[in-house]
């Protein structure tokens, strides 16, 4: 009898409670949301095209798309106003949901830091996540997606061992003023990944005459057409 290894399963779940369902704003995948001003943007600006500039925009920038498009969206659960006063001193929130959507972090926990004088505070999230066995998740500020009045900051959680909420530290970013951050909002980027292929050892010195050739060939690769060169030139053994 022959017998076949079944693949480890690889889904990350976000879960809410039943009453919740449909009412809080869900996860999304990253490249759903791609920004307004990056979907308007064309691969090539016809404007500077010329035969000393090929024209190519950051939409051609496979770094910078991928970076945008890994993993998933985790949004704000429902409309907040937050209040920034002081010169940035005093953040206050408020909000129409039932349930606590910000509060407050003790300044003494992160203090020297560089975005005194704000004050560190919390949004709540009320999506659990659960990923497989050796599975973590890295959680941070939405890549290439500035603009919001405020920042999270980033952090890195076992999920396959810890079900609790996970709530989002953040600094407010804005000038004073009020804001309306809007229900569905991207809070922060989750980037689910295997805690062992994180743990390479680095290996660092000056590369080789074969290696100096490979990047070589990458890079011309890159330049000789319109865009990123995705496929690692080999040169011949």
């Amino acid at each position: 009898m022959f017998h076949f290894l079944q693949k480890e399963p690889r889904a990350i779940r976000f879960l809410c409670q039943p009453e919740d369902s449909g009412v809080i704003a869900p996860p999304v995948p990253a490249k759903a949301v791609l920004p307004d001003w990056f979907r308007k943007l064309p691969a090539v600006d016809q404007a500077h095209l010329s035969t000393t500039n090929n024209g190519l925009t950051v939409k051609r920038c496979m770094p910078f798309l991928d970076a945008m498009t890994t993993g998933w969206i985790l949004p704000i659960a429902a409309t907040v106003r937050l209040e920034i006063k002081d010169n940035g001193r005093s953040v206050e929130a408020g909000w129409e949901f039932d349930r606590v959507m910000v509060s407050n972090h003790g300044a003494h926990q992160v203090a020297g830091n560089p975005r005194e004088p704000a004050p560190p505070c919390k949004f709540h999230n009320y999506w659990s996540i659960r990923t497989p066995p050796g599975w973590s998740c890295l959680f941070l500020p939405p890549l290439n997606r500035p603009g919001q009045p405020f920042e999270c900051v980033a952090g890195i959680v076992d999920t396959d061992t810890y079900a609790a909420h996970i709530h989002f530290p953040f600094f407010a970013t804005a000038p004073d003023g009020l804001y309306s951050v809007e229900k569905g909002t991207p809070l922060v980027q989750v980037i689910p990944f295997r805690r062992d292929a994180a743990a390479v050892t680095a290996e660092i010195r000056a590369e080789t005459r074969m290696e100096a050739t490979e990047r070589a060939a990458v890079h011309r690769n890159t330049i000789a057409g319109q865009g990123w060169y995705r496929k690692v030139a080999r040169a011949s053994r």
